[in-house]
């Protein structure tokens, strides 16, 4: 009897220790069960039994369907995010099948995609695993960087983190630039500069950030830190328009900007989070706290203009106008009935193309929305966040054959001509919004 009285007390203690969840916290334990089973009883799953290649590594392009083309070439790109996804699900979720996955990721890399005679790792192969374009492209080898990284510190592999190492190595002797700063785009097989107007991008700059950052986790190294340090400045100041909260997309050695104008408002949203994770593992409060403001203010910019009636992030914003950028976009067709021009449809934006909603910036804006609602405490991020994942059950997630569509017509229904994996379409944006949720909210 006395033992049952102690059990009930301590049981009374521990519950009256426990915290009680706030409103906004309980909404954000609500959401982070959501997308957890999404993540564990969908997305992980549909890689694991559909991606792996028989004849060695994974396929390189999954139709709509999950169905494999057995010849299609295979992306470096791909394979880097499939190693980081492998690798994050195993460090994160301790399940012994997802390391298994993320080793024959690894090794698949190391062994083909690697260029064992000038490093760095190679563009595309032939679905047998021979080189086919041996161009070094600094945004997917700044991916190689960033899974590689991944890998170690799942896995604790030094040939991973000596790769990722040998690579960032290549990157300081030929791809960053000593003098302006940031990281130029496209080179040869052996590191020559591949010329161009706008040899600076932000979507390659944003992906470096992120590989430097994820290398700087598993490795100290003070050199290291240098350079991060002036990324995140790059980013913050040569990058980021922060008049216009927007980031600059193509740029000249000097920064001189495109007079293009695109509004990212994926990549800007996906931008705010990553950034103030770069300063929070450099470990500066000064330039944390500066990462903070500017996150905050993206999101909230994303906000006002990103978001369509349904709760969707739109693409993107073109102003072709004055355009120094050497792209002609093909001719809106012209109406079928030209005597009655004034009750022709308007052509849609970009030349003609129509605007979808890629999978992509809907998960990125689940993180970006909650980050800014963690540093400010504005419910209003906190709501964008569960408006997005609503969208996202509502309308990206196939539930006939697994994992998202990779876009939706802005009617709703999904595009079902483009497929679930090729060298852009990957595991990486969707899982890692369920990493980052079950990292961020312990409750």
């Amino acid at each position: 009897m006395r033992n049952l009285f102690i059990l009930i007390l301590v049981s009374c203690i521990v519950c009256s220790c426990a915290k009680k969840l706030s409103p906004e916290e309980q909404i954000a334990a609500q959401l982070k069960q959501e997308i957890t089973q999404d993540l564990t009883g969908n997305i992980l799953p549909f890689w694991a039994k559909y991606a792996p290649d028989p004849a060695g590594g994974f396929y390189g392009t999954l139709n709509y369907d999950a169905t494999p083309q057995p010849d299609a070439e295979k992306g470096g790109i791909l394979n880097a995010r499939l190693l980081w996804t492998f690798s994050s699900a195993y460090r994160v979720l301790a399940d012994d099948s997802y390391k298994i996955l993320a080793d024959r990721a690894q090794r698949y890399f190391l062994d083909y995609f690697i260029d064992k005679e000038y490093g760095g790792s190679f563009y595309t192969l032939n679905a047998d695993g021979t080189p086919l374009n041996m161009g070094k492209v600094t945004y997917q080898n700044a991916f190689a960087i960033y899974a590689l990284s991944e890998h170690y510190r799942a896995t604790g592999s030094e040939e991973s983190l000596q790769v990722a190492i040998d690579i960032y190595n290549k990157f300081i002797e030929y791809v960053h630039d000593p003098v302006n700063g940031g990281f130029i785009e496209t080179f040869t097989r052996d590191w020559q500069m591949v010329a161009s107007a706008f040899p600076k991008t932000m979507n390659n700059n944003l992906h470096v950030l992120e590989a430097l950052t994820n290398l700087y986790r598993v490795w100290k190294d003070d050199g290291l830190r240098e350079i991060l340090k002036e990324q995140i400045n790059v980013m913050s100041n040569k990058i980021l328009d922060q008049t216009t909260w927007h980031e600059r997309l193509y740029l000249t050695m000097d920064w001189e900007k495109s007079r293009m104008k695109v509004d990212s408002y994926g990549h800007d949203i996906e931008f705010s989070w990553l950034l103030v994770e770069a300063a929070e593992v450099l470990g500066d409060e000064a330039i944390l706290k500066d990462t903070q403001r500017i996150a905050v203010n993206l999101a909230a910019t994303q906000l006002e203009e990103g978001i369509d009636e349904k709760g969707a992030v739109k693409n993107e914003k073109f102003d072709f106008s004055g355009s120094n950028f050497a792209f002609t976009p093909p001719p809106a067709p012209a109406p079928k009935d030209t005597t009655k021009a004034a009750a022709a449809p308007t052509p849609p934006p970009f030349g003609g193309f129509e605007v979808s909603y890629e999978w992509w910036p809907q998960a990125e804006a689940v993180v970006g929305f909650l980050n800014a609602w963690q540093i400010s405490g504005d419910k209003k991020f906190l709501d964008q966040a569960v408006r997005s994942w609503e969208w996202i059950k509502a309308y990206l997630i196939d539930k006939e054959y697994g994992e998202w569509y990779r876009d939706v017509h802005p009617d709703g229904t999904p595009e079902t001509r483009r497929g679930k994996a090729d060298q852009w379409r990957c595991p990486y944006h969707n899982s890692r919004m369920g990493f980052e949720v079950i990292a961020r909210f312990p409750y």
